[in-house]
């Protein structure tokens, strides 16, 4: 699958991914992925664009102009399945990151030209959800969904789905600028599971199959999904988690199901 243009395979170095308009096909969603030693710093000038600092585990410190956030981070691993920190960045503003600890850093990007104020988005300000029934169940934890003014267009939630469960499923797709029916979201998926040597099966694939693609994904991958359906499937003995990145025209979560398999949301 190493010509898989939708699969990304993480890199040695503080930048391990880094997904933007000039490497994929994807217009309003950028992705990086940093891992840092103790001490280490990274420092960014946003220009266009807003971003959102996730520390997903270990802790850092977030500066940007008078507004400092030390020791943000509430985990060793994402598999605690407790919220973490994050801080919102608005364009056209410079950031600066600094390791408390060994820590690995997710930072999302959309499109933006409204300045909005730097936010410390603290664990307790996320929402935990509980979706599913039968083997389409998982747990959320929203960061920046659709119902906050926080951000411009970014959306920003996690996904936690239990061995040999489904998730992003029945498959469902937020590709049409059709509102109230349907919105327009690019999305990225950040994967990790437990054990780490586990993976889990991702297809990607539009109703005219001008995409269809199904993953071998594994831990540390990012997928990418420009257009179309998205389901997850997890394999017996592992648990899986995604950091879900979106963002289109309109910060609006409105999302389309995949009609011959929307049946299996009205089993008793």
């Amino acid at each position: 699958m190493a010509d898989n243009k939708l699969l990304v395979k993480p890199k040695k170095g503080q930048v391990v991914h880094e997904v933007n308009e000039t490497n994929s096909e994807l217009s309003y969603v950028s992705l990086k992925v940093l891992e840092l030693e103790v001490n280490e710093a990274y420092i960014e000038t946003l220009k266009d664009k807003e971003c959102c600092i996730v520390a997903l585990t270990g802790q850092i410190t977030v500066t940007e102009g008078d507004n400092k956030f030390e020791n943000i981070g509430t985990r060793h691993s994402v598999f605690e399945k407790i919220p973490t920190d994050s801080v919102y960045v608005s364009n056209g503003r410079q950031f600066g990151i600094r390791a408390d600890s060994e820590a690995k850093v997710v930072l999302a990007y959309a499109p933006s030209t409204k300045q909005l104020p730097t936010t410390l988005i603290s664990a307790a300000d996320n929402t935990v959800e509980h979706r599913g029934k039968y083997a389409n169940k998982r747990m959320v934890h929203n960061i920046l969904p659709d119902s906050v003014t926080t951000a411009n267009s970014l959306l920003v939630v996690e996904v936690y789905t239990e061995a040999g469960n489904w998730s992003s499923y029945p498959p469902h797709k937020h590709d049409q600028d059709n509102l109230p029916e349907e919105s327009l979201l690019e999305e990225t998926y950040y994967h990790e599971m437990n054990p780490p040597q586990g993976f889990v099966f991702q297809r990607v694939y539009t109703d005219d199959r001008s995409i269809d693609e199904t993953m071998t994904v594994e831990n540390g991958d990012v997928v990418i999904v420009p257009a179309g359906y998205h389901p997850v499937a997890v394999p017996d003995g592992y648990t899986s988690y995604y950091l879900n990145v979106m963002a289109g025209p309109t910060k609006k979560w409105q999302f389309h199901n995949d009609k011959p398999h929307e049946w299996i949301l009205t089993r008793d």
